[in-house]
């Protein structure tokens, strides 16, 4: 038994994509970003999509956390079918099911790490207290500084913070150590494990450092807007033994 089918034994499918294209029109030249893409993101697992700048795998997240839409093909979070879902639909989708970490961390400047992380908490239906989930991403005793007095480092954690704050179900993290130093990036995957270990979130990472790839549970590889290889780490590393 392959360890695909094995996987899909032993968990259910949270995200089913199915032939998805996205075709990007720039005046009379056409860029395909994905091209006829099917793959699955499973409960509870840590997956890392691997590729160069340009392979498509931001666009394919941004797809599946409903902040784009492909050109053709369909995506289904649970039994929903996102393809078919209008703006607002979308939007309710984000707040209620998905957390986003970037590559810029995306704090207001003026707001302490506190005041950052509880923007979320006031919409969300089942918050957790602020000062849990910057515990959970090691951040108690800063909580009340700005990012300017922050390092990247503990910018991106709080961005972290603010992304589980309000209990998603899924976790997507486009570069999140992209713009951080080796020490850095290898302390902020830590958090990223320990969330997905931790409360269990679906968390799906995406990276251009074939490093990183050790500490998934799958490594999905992108080129050229299509998946070329599809892997399952047997034994997954720990961030702290990764190398760069």
């Amino acid at each position: 038994m392959s360890a695909t089918v094995q996987l899909k034994l032993e968990r259910q499918a949270v995200f089913e994509a199915r032939k998805v294209s996205k075709v990007y029109r720039m005046g009379e030249v056409e860029v395909h970003a994905l091209r006829s893409v099917d793959v699955d993101l499973y409960e509870g697992e840590l997956m890392v999509l691997l590729g160069a700048s340009g392979s498509g795998k931001s666009t394919l997240l941004n797809i599946l956390g409903g902040l784009d839409v492909p050109t053709s093909g369909e995506v289904h979070y649970r039994d929903h079918n996102l393809t078919a879902a209008g703006d607002s639909e979308l939007t309710r989708f984000r707040r209620e099911h998905v957390g986003f970490v970037f590559q810029f961390y995306n704090l207001i400047p003026s707001l302490t790490a506190f005041e950052n992380v509880e923007l979320v908490t006031d919409i969300a239906a089942d918050p957790m207290r602020v000062g849990e989930a910057l515990e959970l991403v090691g951040l108690s005793e800063r909580m009340n500084h700005f990012p300017s007095q922050l390092s990247g480092g503990e910018q991106q954690r709080v961005a972290i913070a603010r992304a589980i704050a309000k209990r998603p179900e899924v976790l997507l993290c486009d570069e999140p150590t992209g713009a951080l130093d080796y020490r850095t990036g290898k302390l902020v995957l830590e958090v990223i494990e320990k969330v997905n270990r931790e409360l269990g979130t679906t968390t799906a990472v995406i990276t251009h450092n074939a490093a990183i790839a050790a500490m998934a549970d799958r490594v999905i590889r992108m080129q050229s807007g299509q998946i070329v290889d599809v892997r399952r780490n047997e034994r997954k590393a720990s961030p702290a033994d990764l190398e760069w």
